[in-house]
């Protein structure tokens, strides 16, 4: 059972190392996961691979979960908070990021969408009344500075792709709503099981919306990129980084969880240009140094300070 937050607690420096681990390693797959998407996209319309990724990753979680002794029964009390979870974490998230995605470069595409650490640390102070320390003022000023820097001079993407922009942006507004949700409840659910249980349902509408809006597939004549791309996202993305996501929510305050994935873009952005060799100029750069900081002052500092 996840212990509800107490306003204060716990302090940085009292943070598990474990949730550390997890969260440089989401950061990690997360932002590589970027180009990923991209690859697959270009072949596969956005409610199909939606619909296969939900479907898929969550019967995989739960077979892990199951597997790892984990009940998959959900108690009445958790019920209802999972579907509103699931409309923001799932249906919310992976619609409007996979159409956002078809419109504009993939590096551009996850720091927009990546703002929502800002709105998740910014809900979590009026709902679940945690408290906005100095550190954690000047990190998310940092980290937006970070992001500024990228998207300040390509105001020209917002002006000629607004619909994609605007897609990425709900995105994030709704992934940051959903961190939020998840973080308030009290869960007796394991989170593997309530992870895979979110993306099942979730898979429920963009299916029907798949078979209503999109002709099917043919997966067969998929390029050699798009399949391991696939099978990229499906085992790390979809899989692990949901389920290290929200562990990571259940042990740390919600601001420091969401301040903790600043740097998703920046890999992101770098690993879309290996992959897909989309340009790093001096502003990806200077917007890596600012969201070092961010992550910095937020979750090294205070543990510095504490030792």
């Amino acid at each position: 059972m996840t212990e509800p937050y107490a306003p204060g607690r716990p302090s940085p420096e009292g943070l598990p190392i474990a949730g550390f681990v997890l969260l440089a390693a989401v950061t990690v797959f997360w932002g590589v996961n970027w180009p990923g998407m991209k690859i697959i996209l270009g072949e596969v319309s956005p409610w199909w691979f939606r619909t296969i990724c939900l479907s898929l990753g969550g019967g995989a979680l739960l077979c892990i979960s199951r597997l790892s002794g984990n009940t998959l029964r959900v108690p009445v009390g958790d019920f209802q908070p999972l579907v509103l979870c699931c409309i923001f974490n799932m249906v919310g998230w992976h619609l409007c990021s996979a159409y956002g995605l078809t419109l504009v470069p993939a590096g551009r595409a996850s720091i927009i969408a990546f703002t929502m650490p800002v709105w998740a640390a910014l809900f979590a102070i009026p709902v679940l009344g945690e408290r906005a320390a100095f550190p954690v003022l000047a990190g998310l000023g940092l980290g937006l500075a970070g992001l500024a820097v990228l998207i300040g001079h390509d105001m020209a993407v917002l002006g000629t792709a607004p619909v994609g922009s605007m897609f990425m942006l709900g995105a994030a507004l709704s992934w940051g709503v959903g961190t939020v949700l998840f973080k308030r409840h009290d869960w007796r659910t394991p989170v593997a099981t309530i992870i895979g249980w979110q993306l099942l349902l979730a898979s429920v509408p963009v299916s029907i919306g798949a078979l209503a809006l999109e002709p099917v597939p043919a997966l067969q004549t998929l390029s050699t990129p798009a399949i391991l791309a696939f099978a990229y996202v499906l085992a790390f993305p979809m899989v692990f980084c949901q389920w290290a996501y929200f562990k990571i929510v259940s042990m740390f305050p919600a601001v420091y969880a969401a301040i903790g994935v600043l740097a998703v873009p920046v890999v992101g952005v770098y690993s879309s240009l290996l992959l897909l060799g989309e340009p790093v100029g001096w502003r990806e750069i200077v917007a890596l140094l600012l969201v070092c900081s961010a992550i910095f002052m937020v979750l090294v500092l205070p543990r510095l300070r504490g030792s």
